[in-house]
């Protein structure tokens, strides 16, 4: 059962968006016939409901050593997990190691939020989608790596060596575009 981290009119960092907000709304959502609610997701005024793992207090923000919203907080740890395929198990279909199951990908602490791949296009190209499943839990150590590679050409634009410059500028508008932020590093043109 699911229990309130956070309460109405609280200060807190949404991290999926990169920008402080109050709680507006706590939302508990009820099934019948069951004494505490299933989940709890808080109305932030941000355009869609946020759970207690997208969102951080102003308290444990100041508690931390790096106190600014950057690397650690957007980044997130993904993990692949396995869904049974019910339908193939039944039917007496069995593809190699997967034996009956198909990826998904885990997204927050309790194993519930992700993405998942539709079963059937799972059946259509079962290693396309194994090796698109490993890509995706990747990213965001990628984005750290693109994060720091942009730092880096921002500090020090003129001891990077050339062969390096569009990379660099590459990681930069990548960053831009995956938070929506403008703070992302910069390089400097030296073209």
């Amino acid at each position: 059962m699911a229990k309130a981290h956070f309460h109405k009119m609280q200060r807190v960092y949404v991290k999926p968006v990169g920008t402080w907000a109050l709680v507006e709304q706590v939302i508990p959502h009820w099934v019948k016939d069951v004494a505490e609610p299933l989940k709890v997701t808080y109305e932030c005024g941000l355009g869609r409901q946020f759970q207690a793992h997208e969102l951080v207090s102003e308290q444990v923000m100041h508690e931390e050593e790096h106190a600014e919203p950057g690397d650690d907080l957007l980044l997130e740890h993904w993990r692949i997990g396995r869904r049974s395929t019910k339908w193939r198990t039944a039917m007496g279909h069995h593809s190699g190691d997967n034996l009956g199951t198909f990826p998904v990908i885990l997204t927050d602490e309790a194993d519930t939020g992700g993405w998942r791949v539709n079963p059937v296009d799972f059946d259509r190209d079962p290693q396309r989608v194994e090796h698109q499943a490993r890509m995706i839990v990747q990213t965001p150590g990628l984005l750290q790596i693109a994060r720091r590679v942009a730092e880096i050409a921002a500090e020090n634009p003129d001891s990077l060596p050339e062969d390096l410059l569009p990379v660099a500028k590459q990681c930069a508008s990548i960053l831009r575009y995956v938070y929506q932020l403008n703070d992302a590093p910069d390089t400097v043109a030296a073209e």
